[in-house]
């Protein structure tokens, strides 16, 4: 598991991010998500893979929440909105998994 921290923050003059590598399970902090939330761009090169922001709560019999895997196609990209909902109250992070890790990168944008 590796933390991001390659965010950057969007401006009327635009900005720009160097694509990171993916690892199966990365952190965001709670820090680069702040109140706004977070853009994640996923850009899958000759791989598909299934994106999951982990919901860090429990339903009020204690489960587990159970978010919804996003898609990226090979030979595209998918924007992913990382709500401050998804951060864990205990450990300031936010998790993504991701079903493949090849020829998979992504870019991280403060809101």
């Amino acid at each position: 598991m590796a933390l991001y921290t390659h965010a950057v923050g969007l401006s009327a003059a635009g900005s720009y991010s160097t694509p990171a590598a993916v690892a199966s399970s990365d952190t965001i902090s709670a820090a680069d998500i702040g109140t706004r939330g977070a853009l994640l761009r996923v850009i899958c090169g000759a791989t598909p893979a299934n994106v999951t922001v982990v919901d860090p709560g429990t339903t009020p019999s204690g489960n587990a929440g159970s978010p919804s895997a996003v898609a990226v196609s090979a030979s595209s990209a998918r924007n992913i909105y990382v709500s401050p909902a998804a951060v864990n109250p205990s450990t300031q992070v936010a998790t993504v998994n991701y079903s493949a890790t090849s020829s998979v990168t992504c870019e991280l944008y403060r809101l």
